[in-house]
């Protein structure tokens, strides 16, 4: 990975913030990009930037591809769609083995690991959970759960209760009601798979965005590396807290400053913690992680945000990552990052 730190304040006007863009129709231009690609997917706004294309690539062509790619994405992890592939392993029955895609195969493996690695902060079945407290696809619920409530799904989540062969590509639900939700991988995964699709291609330089998630690669259309900006953790207006200069990198973050609800003065974030299921507390807003794969950094800042300052600093120090963490003080926002960041704004 290759990264530089720009300025802060005013000199942060001209970034490219990706996240801020408008997506409402599907267009491929031709400007100062060869490609400026922006359309819709697995229910959020994606955007894909190429400064030049090979001249044996045609846009309207590389379009098609990339449109159909993420179709097939979407038809394998969208929990909205009852006929995908989650959603029908979802309507199983327990004790059989299910064959899956390998692409399934690949994100199930590495929620696993991820899973392992976290010690539960991860878990990709904890979409029941995430339902009950209202933050799933019935946003109706604003009242804080019983307790008891809560403790009956704990019962039917946990990835104690899968048995994976990825030899086989096969799993098994070992209780009825287990729920698998890749909500937190998919797009990084999709971001992935968009880049492998571009670099069969010989293009070297692009940027792809996918509901946030992102990867780049090469330079801009300027020659210079992506500049890309960290929200700060406002809920009111949306302000730059610093930007980065990045070529060949994914780049993930994860927040609780805009989904959630208040009740009798108490804040609920839509971040649960699977291990107890409930809402996380603690003083993260924001977690912001570069790694070689947008699906592992994807998954890692929710992990980031569940384990919090301390026990997420041990973590990604441990495993020698990238990552940015803000904290939300009386005194105002505090960053505390690994060393592995630092080096990203180091390099001038």
């Amino acid at each position: 990975m290759f990264f530089k730190e720009l300025k802060r304040g005013k000199g942060a006007a001209f970034v490219l913030v990706f996240l801020l863009a408008g997506c409402e129709q599907t267009e491929v231009v031709k400007s100062v990009y060869s490609v400026d690609y922006r359309d819709s997917t697995m229910g959020t706004h994606f955007t894909i930037k190429i400064p030049q294309l090979p001249d044996n690539v045609e846009p309207q062509a590389l379009k098609k591809s990339i449109k159909l790619r993420l179709a097939e994405l979407d038809s394998q992890f969208s929990t909205y769609k009852v006929d995908s592939e989650i959603s029908r392993i979802n309507a199983r029955g327990s004790g059989d083995w299910i064959s899956v895609t390998p692409s399934f195969g690949t994100v199930m493996t590495e929620a696993l690991r991820i899973n392992k690695l976290s010690q539960g902060a991860f878990d990709s079945t904890i979409g029941p959970l995430v339902n009950l407290w209202g933050f799933g696809p019935d946003p109706s619920m604003t009242e804080v759960p019983d307790r008891q409530t809560i403790q009956n799904l704990l019962l039917v989540t946990g990835t104690e209760n899968i048995l994976w062969d990825s030899e086989r590509l096969q799993v098994k639900k070992l209780k009825e009601n287990i729920l698998l939700d890749f909500s937190a991988l998919a797009k990084g995964y999709a971001v992935d798979e968009i880049a492998r699709l571009l670099e069969n291609q010989q293009i070297n330089d692009f940027m792809v965005e996918i509901g946030g998630e992102l990867r780049l690669k090469g330079v801009n259309s300027t020659g210079d590396f992506w500049r890309i900006a960290v929200e700060k953790p406002t809920t009111d207006q949306r302000m730059i807290q610093q930007v980065l200069a990045i070529s060949d990198s994914g780049i993930a973050s994860s927040g609780d400053y805009r989904n959630y609800f208040e009740k009798e003065g108490t804040r609920y974030s839509h971040t649960i913690d699977p291990r107890t299921g409930y809402s996380i507390k603690h003083a993260v807003v924001s977690v912001t992680v570069l790694h070689d794969s947008t699906m592992t950094a994807d998954a890692l800042a929710t992990t980031f945000m569940v384990l919090g300052e301390e026990k997420g600093l041990e973590l990604a120090k441990e495993q020698n990552l990238a990552v940015l963490f803000i904290l939300k003080t009386d005194e105002g926002f505090v960053e505390r990052s690994t060393s592995q960041y630092q080096l990203i704004e180091q390099v001038h």
